[in-house]
């Protein structure tokens, strides 16, 4: 990696004058930026610039080739980035050949250059070589390119489809001492960086303004000398078209340039600008020579203390995300490698996509040894991406029960955290009840057949594990159906480990509005319980055929169609019409019953789930307890016979401002609420 200069611009002194100097003081002001200056945050500025698709397309008789020559490319690609930052590789042989090339730009660090170029693959995709066989595309990324074609490009310097892109925001200020300072600072760099292996950054702050311009020259690894050259010297003549924007870039077929009024780029290896100083020059020139043998030795020092502070900083980075997680994931039998995940999903190809939530997208892949899994892409820019992924591997890796989806493994050593599973056929029960699956209804067997495995994963989770699991996100769409139409509980993100010294756990809110319960909403008291109503809700849900709109002004609740029905004695008219009659009048009755159990105001009434299996299971059709009646009804669309909203003595349980509290210890802690 070359050194970056600071170029000085044309009212500020001739250039040859002052890199005498610079050579004298380039080793002291490197022990300067390494003492005193802060450490930088690794950014891999993987910020799309622009892509750029052909219009020509590999014939039909050659998609089976074609796309094999694409993907084998950017397989070889890949390793070959890693290790020297740059590739280019030619696959397959006639019509059906592809050349391929890849590089990061040379300030980067090897891991910021990973993490862009492995983003920069899986939107090279948007060219749809696998759907339309386009057979040409480039991405440009700030801190990454590749590029693929049907022909040999890598010495091309310019091309018709090259462009510039400016921001949208003019720079306030002189726009002309402005201007004068981005042409002389990009000038400088395009002369300079085909002499300093095609790279170069640089800054420069014109005279009476305060007003800095930063700027970056590359030519690709391949366009080297002459050609080099011709490409940077023709991006400068483009450069004017975004004055006076305060940024812009120069996007060619053989190099990059950009130019910004906010500083970029990594130079920790830069060299400060000269002074003005015109007599003293020599003398403290002199000093400096003088002084390189202990300046040396500090340098040395340093050094050492930069790669151990590094080295401290990446530690504290890994054990904030992740904890001792890391390191038992690196060893265990549940680490796959990234590629090997993003091949088996077509580089996460939107027709392998299952579906997407809250916290990341799902999609179908095969492993190398043809088995098939569902693989979810986590979303890497909140805090809750650690929780989720720390909850997933730490809470379920171990559980093997029929009613819970497996979690086979993890990889969290490319640019973003994937989790894989067991693949589940038959999509969600929110698919077959309200989506794309609705027109084949579910029969009033298999209904009762998902109610009951559900609630046998749930009393697994909550009474057979040697540690209670709290899921908090019970719902139809986290429910998913088996080639048997089985039910297995999928999405352990938002889970909590529920300790048996405490009698519940003090938390923000986080689950999805019309399942949550109503001690969780108001107080943020979860235990067991809540995780029951979540329950009732859903078996009232599959047997009525009707979405939960407890939480929709003036609409006639669900719950309090099913209440109203349960107090008139007719609980089998809220039956799915879907149905067609096609049930025992009886057994809707009690699985409502159950359900109206599970939803009652106080968590204590609730029953615990495996009790609830009980009741679904007991063939002696024993009497169940009276329900009280459930929280959140709607007064304003029902009958005068409806009592208040909550009994005072369960109000005042759960109430905000409560002076109420808990026997028992509780445990603090923060989530987010999901919309439904």
């Amino acid at each position: 990696m070359g050194f970056s200069h600071r170029f000085l611009g044309p009212s500020s002194g001739s250039w040859s004058s002052r890199v005498d100097f610079l050579q004298h003081a380039q080793l002291v002001s490197l022990v300067c930026c390494v003492l005193f200056a802060p450490f930088s945050i690794s950014d891999p500025r993987a910020t799309q610039v622009a892509l750029i698709c052909t219009n020509r397309t590999a014939p039909e008789a050659e998609r089976t080739p074609f796309v094999a020559n694409f993907i084998a490319s950017l397989d070889a690609v890949t390793p070959l980035v890693s290790a020297r930052r740059f590739a280019g590789v030619v696959n397959g042989s006639g019509n059906a050949t592809v050349f391929t090339f890849g590089e990061c730009m040379k300030d980067l660090s090897q891991l910021d250059c990973d993490q862009c170029f492995a983003q920069c693959k899986t939107q090279i995709l948007r060219c749809l070589p696998f759907q339309r066989l386009i057979r040409g595309g480039r991405l440009f990324y700030d801190g990454c390119y590749l590029r693929y074609d049907d022909y040999d490009f890598f010495k091309e310097a310019v091309s018709p489809v090259d462009r510039t892109v400016c921001s949208n925001w003019t720079v306030a200020g002189n726009v002309t001492v402005f201007w004068e300072s981005v042409v002389g600072l990009m000038t400088n760099l395009s002369r300079h960086a085909p002499k300093n292996d095609g790279f170069l950054v640089g800054n420069f702050t014109g005279s009476g303004t305060n007003l800095t311009v930063y700027g970056l020259a590359q030519c690709w690894e391949r366009v080297t000398g002459a050609a080099c050259n011709t490409c940077l010297t023709q991006a400068v003549a483009n450069i004017s078209s975004c004055a006076p924007k305060e940024e812009g870039r120069i996007l060619r077929a053989g190099c990059y340039m950009r130019y910004s009024t906010k500083k970029f780029y990594d130079n920790s290896t830069s060299v400060p600008a000269a002074g003005n100083g015109g007599g003293g020059r020599s003398r403290l020139a002199t000093i400096l020579a003088a002084t390189s043998a202990s300046a040396a030795f500090l340098l040395i020092v340093a050094a050492g203390l930069f790669v151990a502070r590094k080295k401290q900083l990446k530690r504290q980075r890994e054990r904030k995300q992740l904890g001792s997680l890391l390191a038992t994931v690196n060893k265990s039998k549940l680490n796959f490698s990234y590629e090997t995940l993003e091949k088996a999903t077509n580089y996460f190809s939107n027709a392998n996509k299952l579906g997407q939530g809250g916290s990341g997208s799902v999609y179908k892949g095969t492993l190398p040894d043809g088995k098939v899994v569902a693989i979810k892409r986590l979303f890497f820019n909140t805090r809750q991406w650690v929780d989720h992924f720390f909850n997933e591997v730490n809470l379920i890796s171990d559980i093997n029960h029929k009613n819970l989806v497996r979690l086979l493994g993890c990889s969290i050593a490319g640019p973003e955290s994937l989790l894989v599973y067991e693949y589940v056929p038959n999509q969600s029960l929110q698919d077959h009840m309200f989506g794309n699956r609705k027109n084949v209804p579910l029969s009033w067997a298999v209904r009762c057949n998902i109610i009951l495995g559900t609630a046998q994963g749930l009393a697994y989770l909550h009474e057979e594990m040697s540690s209670r699991i709290i899921h908090r996100d019970i719902k139809l769409s986290n429910v998913l159906l088996d080639e048997d139409c089985s039910a297995k509980i999928a999405d352990f993100g938002l889970a909590r480990l529920f300790p048996e010294d405490r009698t519940h756990i003090s938390t923000a809110i986080a689950g999805t509005l019309g399942y949550m319960a109503p001690e969780y909403i108001v107080r943020g008291k979860l235990t067991e319980k809540a995780d029951v109503y979540s329950f009732g809700v859903l078996v009232a849900e599959v047997v009525c055929g009707r979405k939960n709109s407890a939480f929709t002004q003036n609409s006639y609740s669900m719950l309090q169609m099913v209440w109203n029905s349960y107090r008139s004695g007719k609980l089998h008219e809220t039956a799915d019409p879907s149905l067609r009659g096609n049930f025992q009048e009886k057994e809707v009755a009690r699985l409502l019953h159950i359900a109206l159990l599970c939803v009652q105001a106080s968590a204590e009434t609730r029953p615990a789930m495996s009790l609830v299996v009980r009741m679904l299971t007991d063939e002696a059709d024993c009497d169940l307890p009276e329900p009280t009646q459930p929280p959140f009804l709607n007064l304003g669309s029902s009958s005068q016979e409806i009592g208040p909203l909550f009994s005072p003595s369960v109000y005042d349980e759960f109430r905000p401002g409560s002076d109420t509290q808990s026997s028992g210890n509780n445990m603090t802690d923060s989530s987010f609420l999901e919309p439904r």
